[in-house]
């Protein structure tokens, strides 16, 4: 080849290359086909049902599945295999719509999930932040206040363990389980007074407002002969104040407080005394066992009434303990005490989904207990002697992690239970369950599909429904025989034929090695509907790395969020890295103390991987997003990794430890406050910043206080650094993904990373007509 030839050879192969990188001007339509992918994908899937659930103590169940146009309620019933519509769907929504003054329709009824009421004759749920009932009878429907639990975690606030410290203001009295006595609070202090008697009887008389006795945590022994209660010294009642700049209903700005607790403060102080009615008898329980408490449940009494149990969350939850107070002597002995070197994860582990680590289940009033334990460095299930407090014998074992536990029966001495990773080769993440002997002995599979389980067995354990599906395969339900597994029938089976046809493709599983060289870390990757492998893709991911569960979608849906990003021309991802739940001890154990790392060693392992795997996966143009935790995440990536992330979406971060909720800040980063806080906190490092910056606030956010964002803009004006902020005016912890205006906070989204990560000037919205459609949402859980 001559040389003008070769030169004109490697301009070609230059301008083809150039050609390959450089992505095509993103237009207002390319917005908004992204923007309308979630209707059309989820109009296209139909069949697919989703998670069923029993009716009472019979033989049947209902379902919610996709149809034509949106959702049907469905009951069948097992025996005999028979279905109906759960009810009049027309007639529920053209009652409702009278009522709650909205436009629905049969098939888009505005909730997911209801329960039965009145032996079928009612249903009620949850809509637009309403409880509602209808009569199925004449197909009324009324409002029925907030829902359930809502109006308690209101009044509550969000910080932490708060008991009531106006215990006057309710003063209902509680009845004895023989009817003859009721127990009330007089002016601080625990009374009791025969029933519809006026004589009140004193049974202490020490009480205070500053040291009072509970009524709310007040129980009655079974014999009916005594009493338990909290008496509580109030902690330090801290206050997070809101300006609400634009209200709806009037001009000037509105000023309101919530009840936020944040690490550090000083909690309630609880201390549980037991009372001998007859003898007027006071014994106050020496506190050895549980000093310093996060805090203590409530006492549950033996049926026996010769002791009351309570559980005790030391604070920094390194210690967690199941007490038993004596009821005659008032001495306390711990039953079962866990002393881990790093935390306890103390959230509750009692359906299937849930992502705690704590179950008990007393069996022969307390005499032998079922209890979760990650003492051999998985979580598994033990039966401890409740007498001696030794292990009798462990009943799970291996290298996998018990997820929950489905039902306890006490009969058969048997337990149904979730796991993951029981099987080599397979999604670690995915749930199966089991059955298997107080024992230990006879571990029986109920599922064995390669795919995420969701089991409901029925109340008098003769059938369960298998709801299973991945994010590359369709739901399939069930209906199994709990005695040997057996297929009773086939209930429903997801078509997306339509869904395929339109284009849609699923996500990629895809796992690589973490920074140990030999755990696998799990993602998935999602990609344009017109991605061509010739090209090459910035990437994007999107990070939740919250020590409280796994993130990555594991279950099918035709539409996540991730896609309409995918579709502006990006590659998006997402990763559980190390620190986050659902595997070993030790994996989770990454985040103690340091929630700055956020699994970011094996994230970027991960895309390198991907990288390396395909030629279209543009390393060096990495951008990430999230909010709440992950919001920390996504401004962490750029100040502790910036030779690797170059752009960040940060929605209402909890930014700073220190500024977030007590509960779930202290524990992972322990107790008391250390330089462990300052090291994790994206305000003490936002010096550090060198990529670009898109920070969110929400002017009334009660879940993650706004000053939060506020001091990392702070730091970085104050070190004089480049960024990009919106505040969202009234918007609450969604806001911007979720709840107030989300079409305008995603385009922002889409609109930075078009700017920062393809190098183009996004679309002018100012001009020519309307803004894009609604964008879709991710859907990405908050805490």
């Amino acid at each position: 080849m001559t040389a003008p030839r070769m030169v004109l050879g490697l301009f070609a192969i230059l301008i083809l290359s150039l050609s390959s990188t450089v992505a095509a001007q993103v237009t207002r339509a390319d917005y908004e086909r992204a923007n309308g992918l979630r209707e059309r994908y989820e109009s296209l899937a139909v069949n697919v049902p989703e998670a069923a659930s029993w009716i009472a103590d019979g033989p049947r169940f209902y379902y919610r599945k996709s149809v034509k146009g949106g959702h049907q309620f469905v009951v069948m019933d097992a025996a005999t295999q028979q279905r109906r519509p759960a009810f009049d769907h027309d007639r529920v929504a053209a009652a409702l719509a009278t009522e709650a003054g909205g436009a629905y329709s049969a098939l888009r009824l505005p909730f997911s999930d209801f329960t039965f009421e009145d032996n079928e004759r009612a249903i009620e749920f949850t809509a637009e932040r309403v409880r509602w009932r209808c009569d199925l009878a004449n197909y009324s429907c009324k409002a029925q206040g907030p829902p359930n639990g809502f109006a308690a975690a209101t009044r509550r606030g969000s910080g932490g363990p708060v008991r009531n410290s106006e215990a006057e203001a309710d003063d209902t009295p509680k009845r004895s389980p023989d009817g003859k006595s009721e127990a009330l609070t007089r002016n601080y202090n625990v009374a009791v007074r025969p029933v519809g008697g006026k004589t009140v009887t004193l049974l202490s008389t020490d009480g205070s407002e500053g040291n009072f006795y509970d009524l709310a945590t007040l129980v009655w022994s079974p014999d009916s002969t005594k009493i338990a209660a909290y008496r509580v010294k109030p902690g330090h009642r801290r206050l997070v104040h809101y300006v609400e700049s634009s209200p709806e209903d009037q001009l000037q700005p509105k000023h309101a407080t919530f009840l936020y607790t944040k690490p550090g403060d000083v909690l309630d102080h609880e201390r549980p005394t037991i009372f001998h009615v007859a003898a007027k008898k006071q014994l106050a329980v020496p506190d050895e066992l549980f000093a310093n408490p996060f805090d203590l449940s409530n006492m549950v009494w033996r049926r026996d009434s010769r002791a009351v149990t309570f559980e005790y969350n030391q604070r920094g939850h390194e210690t967690y303990r199941v007490i038993e107070v004596d009821a005659t002597s008032g001495k306390a002995r711990a039953v079962i005490s866990e002393e881990p070197k790093t935390f306890f994860y103390y959230n509750a582990t009692n359906h299937s989904r849930s992502s705690g680590k704590r179950f008990r289940h007393d069996l022969d009033d307390g005499r032998q207990v079922i209890w979760m334990s990650e003492r051999d460095g998985w979580n598994h299930l033990y039966l401890i002697d409740g007498v001696t407090g030794a292990v009798r014998n462990q009943i799970t074992k291996g290298e996998w992690p018990v997820r929950g536990i489905a039902r306890v029966d006490e009969t058969k001495r048997q337990i149904y239970f979730s796991a993951g990773g029981v099987q080599s080769g397979r999604d670690p993440y995915l749930l199966h369950f089991y059955r298997i002997n107080f024992d230990g002995t006879g571990m029986t599979p109920l599922t064995t599909v390669d795919a995420d389980h969701q089991v409901e067995i029925s109340s008098d354990l003769q059938y369960y429904v298998d709801t299973y599906s991945r994010v590359d395969l369709a739901p399939v339900s069930e209906l199994r025989r709990v005695a040997d597994g057996t297929l009773v029938t086939e209930i429903e089976r997801g078509d997306i034929s339509e869904l395929i046809t339109a284009g849609w493709k699923a996500p990629e599983i895809f796992a690589a090695k973490g920074r140990d060289g030999k755990t696998d870390i799990w993602g998935i990757i999602v990609r344009p509907a017109n991605f061509d492998p010739a090209k090459k893709y910035p990437v994007i991911e999107n990070i939740y790395a919250g020590p409280h569960g796994s993130h990555v979608p594991k279950s099918f849906s035709p539409f996540i969020g991730h896609r309409s990003q995918a579709e502006i021309g990006f590659i998006v991802v997402q990763i559980d890295g190390m620190g986050t739940s659902n595997r070993s001890k030790a994996f989770h154990d990454v985040a103690w103390q340091n929630l700055g790392d956020a699994g970011f060693p094996d994230r970027i392992l991960w895309h390198k991987a991907a990288a390396a795997k395909y030629s279209s996966y543009d390393v060096s143009r990495v951008g990430i997003y999230g909010g709440s935790a992950g919001g920390q995440n996504s401004l962490g990536g750029l100040l502790f990794h910036p030779d690797f992330y170059k752009v960040a979406v940060s929605y209402v971060g909890c930014h700073d430890n220190r500024m977030d909720k007590l509960w779930w800040n202290e524990q992972w980063m322990g107790f008391p406050i250390g330089p462990q806080y300052s090291s994790s906190s994206n305000v003490d490092n936002a010096w550090r910043l060198q990529g670009n910056v898109l920070l969110v606030a929400a002017e009334l956010d009660t879940n993650v206080d706004p000053s939060s964002t506020y001091q990392v803009a702070n730091a970085l004006i104050k070190a004089n650094k480049d960024f990009d902020m919106l505040v969202i005016p009234g918007g609450s912890h969604g806001a911007g993904r979720s709840a107030e205006h989300p079409e305008y906070g995603e385009r922002k989204r889409f609109d930075f990373f078009v700017q920062h990560l393809l190098g183009q000037r996004p679309p002018s919205w100012n001009q020519g007509g309307p803004s894009a459609t609604t964008a879709s949402l991710n859907g990405q859980g908050g805490r």
